[in-house]
């Protein structure tokens, strides 16, 4: 794919992200994510990492989250407003943009409210595939919101998960996410309690969206060799695990010094022990270290995922052409006469 001049960039439309997972197909989709996420992880080190730069309100945060890997730049605007569901709106809204360091013009603009859903089910599974038991079947999903179906067929895709067990405290979410999975191969059952969806579960996604401490999951729900899939608690005052969990569990994240300000481990020591998600997917440390271990991937979301989507997303364009031709870089015929270029569309405008 190659921009017919310097002035436009590749932008990629909700509609046509949309077009993009289905003619892959969801589950070749999360799968080609997946891989390229664990590719991007085990090469860790030569990126650019910071945590995310956020601006918290009253009602919720707005974020930007970027990172390098010295030939391409990529960020995210992202925020989280879990007030916005009864406004009708979408808890969390993204768009991103990946740029060549080498000269510092975007090569893509795209959307990433459903990218990132796509992304955080496919870190997740990533993170399992590494951390869970390998005979683990059987999945209790607690908040079933956006991201729910999302995670439930990439840990599917990649960890061959086909049970699930579900709940919401609105049992509508709970339908809804139900009804959306009918056709992707599952069996399902719909729990009337959080207590009840973890009974017999080799895998436990926390998923909720109210933006406080809460404890969805209490000591007694986390049995022994139950992995956890932490995904809610993403920001500071806000979390999902009783404290007594973490401290019975290994924990894993992907960047210490944005996970203990936003993750589970908010509530614990800043110097408690916990080992970096890359250092497992690169064969550095140990992942689980028995059949009778907790293992808990305290997931915040961090920027080398996204970053990892959009170079996803940027190589299905060529064959694909799923996309549009944005006018976004200024391209005067001589670079340094910018304002040249705007008195000439003055007299363009005059003389139509």
């Amino acid at each position: 794919m190659t921009a017919a001049n310097l002035n436009t960039v590749p932008f990629v439309s909700v509609d046509n992200m949309m077009k993009l997972v289905l003619r892959t197909g969801v589950e070749p989709f999360l799968k080609g994510l997946a891989e390229t996420i664990e590719a991007d992880f085990r090469r860790w080190p030569q990126f650019d990492k910071r945590e995310r730069v956020p601006c918290h309100s009253a009602e919720g945060v707005i974020e930007l989250m970027p990172t390098s890997d010295g030939d391409l730049y990529g960020f995210k605007y992202v925020n989280g407003h879990p007030k916005n569901m009864k406004e009708g709106r979408q808890t969390v809204t993204g768009f991103g943009v990946l740029a060549d360091v080498h000269n510092g013009y975007p090569i893509l603009f795209s959307e990433m409210t459903l990218l990132t859903a796509l992304r955080t089910a496919a870190t997740s599974a990533v993170a399992a595939k590494h951390l869970a038991r390998t005979d683990s079947s059987v999945m209790a999903i607690i908040g079933n919101g956006a991201q729910s179906e999302f995670q439930a067929i990439a840990f599917k895709a990649l960890t061959g998960v086909t049970r699930l067990r579900l709940y919401d405290i609105d049992p509508a979410a709970t339908e809804k996410c139900r009804r959306n999975l009918s056709g992707f191969g599952f069996e399902i059952v719909a729990c009337k309690t959080a207590e009840e969806a973890v009974e017999g579960a080799d895998i436990i996604t926390t998923v909720t969206a109210d933006k406080r401490q809460n404890t969805i999951l209490s000591d007694n729900m986390a049995g022994p060799g139950v992995h956890i899939n932490a995904v809610g608690g993403d920001s500071p005052g806000k979390t999902e695990l009783a404290r007594e969990i973490l401290l019975r569990s290994q924990i894993f994240v992907e960047y210490p010094p944005q996970t203990r300000i936003e993750g589970e481990i908010q509530q614990l020591a800043p110097d408690h022990p916990v080992t970096e998600l890359w250092q497992v997917i690169a064969g550095e440390k140990e992942g689980r270290g028995d059949d009778r271990q907790i293992t808990l991937f305290d997931s915040v979301g961090f920027a080398t995922e996204d970053f990892s989507a959009l170079r996803y997303v940027h190589a299905l364009l060529a064959e694909t052409g799923l996309y549009q031709d944005l006018d976004l870089v200024a391209d005067p015929d001589e670079p340094r006469d910018l304002f040249g270029m705007l008195l000439r569309a003055e007299a363009a405008l005059e003389a139509a």
